[in-house]
């Protein structure tokens, strides 16, 4: 009998291979960018061209670890029911062998990356290993778990700020780890209320009640931080507070009412509303950060 890692055709495979890596989840590592816009280097195409790099990078590192958790829950996700049709693994679309040799390249290219950009790389190093601790053991870890999802994305905003060697304030840390904790406890949330404790051991530990008081604590912290950041920092992003409120309450709003934020990439690309204060805030930004001689 054929084994089904080996009866999907050749384009079935590739298609697999990509899917194993992610795109959808590049998103995230729009953070990367953070430090670009804030530090008002958008218009320099030297800047432009190493925060990319950053970002691509990134991108790279994060598809990896993707990988290194797919192979380490793949057992698990074959008894989930979406992700053992979602996850290649999982389904038998990609076998281990060709997950193995996809996992070697992204590796290899970031390698490479460490004589292009080395700071970034050593930060990308600290995030990979943190990822491992996590895929082995801290996500099993009531809180830990969402510590180390967050401190991911303030690791992003550090990898931007070490392509363009400049100073993040740290109201920006600080907001950053609110903002990522609130999306954390989301998706735990999220995770509870469609699968109960079944999906992930950790939320044995876990109750919606417990993680709604963690979300609205974080949202809570990210609009002050925020604030505070652009009082004291850039007072001319002012006019974005207002973009950022209604973002947070749009995001509840997806939750709570459409049941959308397990995966916060999916929910801001299926809710347009939410798409689109984030594009305006984006512009927002810009246009307040406009350099001045220009």
């Amino acid at each position: 009998m054929q084994n089904a890692t080996t009866a999907h055709p050749p384009v079935a495979q590739m298609l697999g291979l990509i899917k194993l890596m992610r795109p959808k989840q590049w998103v995230k590592n729009g953070f990367v960018l953070a430090p670009l816009i804030f530090a008002g280097q958008f218009l320099n195409a030297t800047a432009i061209r190493e925060a990319v790099l950053a970002l691509v990078l990134f991108c790279v590192a994060a598809s990896a670890t993707y990988i290194i958790n797919d192979m380490h829950d793949v057992e698990r996700d074959r008894c989930h029911p979406t992700k053992c049709k979602s996850r290649p693994l999982a389904a038998g679309t990609v076998t281990p062998l060709a997950a193995f040799g996809l996992l070697g390249c992204l590796y290899a290219a970031l390698i490479v990356g460490w004589f292009v950009a080395p700071k970034v790389v050593v930060v990308i190093a600290v995030y990979l290993a943190l990822n491992l601790a996590y895929t082995f053991v801290l996500k099993h870890q009531p809180v830990v778990d969402i510590f180390v999802i967050a401190i991911g994305f303030v690791l992003r905003v550090y990898a931007g700020a070490m392509a363009l060697d400049v100073p993040v304030s740290s109201w920006m840390f600080i907001t950053t780890l609110c903002l990522a904790l609130y999306l954390a406890a989301v998706k735990r949330r999220q995770e509870l209320n469609r699968s109960g404790t079944d999906s992930r051991k950790v939320l044995e530990k876990y109750s919606v009640a417990l993680v709604d008081r963690y979300a609205e604590m974080s949202a809570t912290g990210a609009l002050i931080f925020y604030s505070m950041f652009v009082m004291s920092a850039k007072p001319a992003l002012v006019i974005t507070v207002p973009l950022v409120l209604f973002g947070l309450f749009r995001y509840w709003f997806v939750v709570e009412t459409l049941d959308g934020g397990e995966s916060p990439t999916d929910a801001l690309l299926a809710d347009w509303p939410l798409l689109v204060t984030v594009l305006v805030w984006g512009g927002a930004c810009g246009w307040a950060l406009w350099p001045a001689s220009i």
